[in-house]
Formats: C-alpha cells, sequence, structure tokens
C-alpha cells in the first residue's frame, strides 16, 4: 500500500487564519456546535432510567455497558459509509439515527422500551465523527488542518460550556426534555448539514486499502490509544482526587470549565505554530506530563485550576495534530476508514481509564495515579522523534 506521506513531520508554511477556511468547514463547525450544544443527556441517562424507568443501579450499569459496547462498530460503520455513499449523507445518516433513539428514549413507557433504544443510540451515535473528520482532510492541505481541527475543537468546547448552563435549567423539568432537546439539535444539525454542505462524490471503496493492514496507521493507534486513556482519565480520576483534597463538588465543574476556556482562549497558538506535526506533538506532551504531575500535587481549588491551564494546552497542541497526521497516512478514497480506526483509540481507553484508575487509586492513591500518568505523558513526548522516522520511512 502507498501512503500520501510526503509531507508528515514539514512545517511546509504559516497555517492560514480561521477567516481563510474553506466555506465546508465553517458549515461543518456550526452543525456540530449546534450538535454539541444539545449533547448533555449521557450524564442523565442512568438517572432516567433507574428514577424515571425503574431499573436498579446494575441494570442501569449494564444497559450503560451495552451503549459503551455499540459505540465500537459504530465509528467503524461511520468510516465505512463515508468512502462508500459519501461523507454528507453518512453525517445526515448518523444524526438522524441519534434523534429517533433520543426520541424514543423520551418516549419509552418502560425499561423494556427503553434499552433497545440505548443500543440503537450507542449504534448511530459515532457514525458521524469519521465523516466529520474526513470532510475536513479533504477541504484543506495539511499545513491548514491544524487550524481547522482546532477550529472545531474550540466550537465544541464553547457549546459544550453553554449545554452545561442549559442542562442545568433543563433538568428542573422533566428529565426526559432533555432527550427531546437532544434529539431537535440533532435533526438540526442534520438540516444544516444536508442543505449547506457541498454534496461529495461517491467514493469507490478500494478493498486494497485496508486500514488494519496499515502498521503505520497501527503504531498511531498505539500511540493514540494511550493519550485517549490519559485523556480519560482525568475525566474519570480529577472529581475523585479533587473530593479527596477536601474541594467541594463545583469545584470539579470550575475546573472543567477553565479547561474548556483554556482551549477557546489557546487557539490563536495554533496558528502562529511553525515547528513539524511531531515537534508540536513533542510539546504537547511534556505540557500533559507537567499538568497531570501538578495535578498529583495540587490540593486546593487554586492549584488544580493551574494544573488544569497547563495539561489543557497540551491537549490543545495533541488533539488536531494527531488527526492530521493520520489524515495524511491515508488514501484519499479511504479516510473515512482510517480516521474511523484511529478513533477506536477513544472506545479502547472509555473502557479501560475507569478500571485503570480506580486500581491505581486504590493501590498507590491519587498521587500514585497522576504521577505514573505524567510519566506516561513524558514517556509519549519522548518517542515523538523515533515515531515521526517511522512514519516518514518508505514502506
Amino acid at each position: 500500500m502507498t501512503n500520501h506521506i510526503g509531507f508528515i513531520g514539514h512545517a511546509e508554511r504559516v497555517p492560514m487564519s480561521w477567516s481563510s477556511l474553506p466555506p465546508a468547514v465553517w458549515v461543518l463547525v456550526v452543525a456540530r456546535a449546534v450538535n454539541r450544544l444539545g449533547a448533555f443527556t449521557l450524564p442523565f441517562l442512568a438517572v432516567v432510567l433507574t428514577v424515571e424507568l425503574g431499573a436498579t443501579v446494575s441494570q442501569a450499569g449494564l444497559i450503560l455497558t451495552g451503549f459503551g459496547l455499540a459505540t465500537i462498530p459504530s465509528r467503524l460503520f461511520g468510516g465505512h459509509l463515508a468512502d462508500r455513499i459519501g461523507r454528507k449523507w453518512t453525517i445526515v445518516a448518523g444524526l438522524g439515527g441519534c434523534a429517533v433513539a433520543q426520541l424514543w428514549i423520551a418516549a419509552s413507557p418502560g425499561l423494556w422500551s427503553a434499552i433497545p433504544a440505548v443500543v440503537l443510540l450507542g449504534l448511530a451515535f459515532e457514525i458521524y465523527e469519521p465523516p466529520s473528520q474526513a470532510i475536513i482532510a479533504d477541504v484543506t492541505g495539511p499545513a491548514d488542518r491544524p487550524a481547522a481541527y482546532g477550529l472545531l475543537g474550540a466550537a465544541m468546547a464553547v457549546a459544550a460550556v453553554a449545554a452545561g448552563l442549559l442542562a442545568a435549567w433543563l433538568g428542573q423539568w422533566d428529565l426526559r426534555w432533555l432527550f427531546v432537546v437532544d434529539a431537535a439539535t440533532c435533526l438540526a444539525c442534520a438540516v444544516l448539514v444536508g442543505l449547506a454542505l457541498p454534496g461529495a462524490r461517491r467514493a469507490q471503496l478500494n478493498r486494497a486499502a485496508r486500514a488494519w493492514r496499515d502498521r503505520k496507521l497501527l503504531l498511531m493507534l498505539g500511540v493514540g490509544t494511550v493519550f485517549a486513556v490519559l485523556y480519560m482519565e482525568v475525566l474519570f480520576g480529577l472529581p475523585l482526587t479533587m473530593l479527596d483534597e477536601g474541594v467541594p463538588a463545583s469545584g470539579v465543574g470550575i475546573v472543567l470549565a477553565v479547561s474548556a476556556l483554556t482551549q477557546i482562549a489557546g487557539q490563536p497558538l495554533l496558528r502562529r505554530l511553525v515547528l513539524d506535526d511531531f515537534q508540536v506533538m513533542t510539546v504537547g506532551y511534556v505540557l500533559l506530563a507537567v499538568g497531570l504531575l501538578a495535578t498529583g500535587f495540587a490540593g486546593s481549588l487554586s492549584a488544580f485550576v493551574v494544573a488544569a491551564v497547563v495539561w489543557s494546552l497540551g491537549d490543545l497542541l495533541l488533539l488536531g495534530r494527531a488527526l492530521t497526521i493520520v489524515s495524511g497516512l491515508a488514501p484519499e478514497h479511504a479516510r473515512g476508514r482510517y480516521l474511523a480506526t484511529y478513533g477506536l483509540s477513544w472506545g479502547f481507553a472509555t473502557a479501560v481509564a475507569p478500571l485503570a484508575g480506580s486500581w491505581l487509586i486504590e493501590g498507590v492513591g491519587s498521587f500514585g495515579l497522576w504521577a505514573i500518568c505524567g510519566l506516561a505523558a513524558g514517556g509519549l513526548a519522548a518517542v515523538q522523534p523515533l515515531l515521526r522516522c517511522r512514519l516518514r520511512k518508505p514502506d
């Protein structure tokens, strides 16, 4: 297989500004932000299953496990469809499926009806991710992709902050209305994409382009899975650590809001860097390592906030660059499948991080958890030069 990797590791020119990005990127960013504004239902799903529909805690756990398992084939299916029927209509289909599942959950008269709806939601939940990422790669050059992925990340972060406020307001009433609003945002996003996004030509599915046989992609998947586990450990372990240090639960929300705002405010940094992708990722992993180690030493809300600023800047540098590298590895007709395969790192991390985090907290304490995570991030920084050489080597 011949990969399109000639540009990997090079900073060919200064990336364009957001205002110069193609219209298709802006349509996608607006649509995804609208969708993210309503994506506040998952934290409430267990509450609806137990309080509204009478499930026991163990039953709710099993149902949510089913949801999580269903998201793994969902992403692969999205990548396959993106390369088969086109990016645009795959996004529309995925969002439509999410809307149907959300409305089904909201209207369920009992647990027996909600279970297949939750599984359907999992099967549709990740379909739109690979085509969304592939569209950005389709309409931008290698030097411009970090800015485009950064814009998408910033829009999602802003919408996430607004989504939390909207969820707090809607949560005063019947929680099922959260799912109705989420379904409405999915449909609004689907309509916007269907009407405003240019139609892409249907790709011919090249069976020779099999992502699972590309060793370079698998190498990125391995590294990306370690990063995803570290990212998910923050979401899982940070609240436990802060509560253990006597910081009130409201402090967790403050730290997560600061993290989102840091990623928004730091976006201009992405457009000023002229380092190559792997140099940027080395800096990102160093910042992540410092932030995670600082979390282990933190004992007050202000200290956790400072640590969050540091690791959030690391996340900012890492997320878009990894997608840029993977989209460069992929043949043009197989970008959806490549990005879907790489995206499995988040599915693996979602399954591994809670188990590993709880085991480490019980075994070595909160400080031990963050020390190990910091060392792992430092190790990822150290291997970036080797990864760069390996990915640039011809097959």
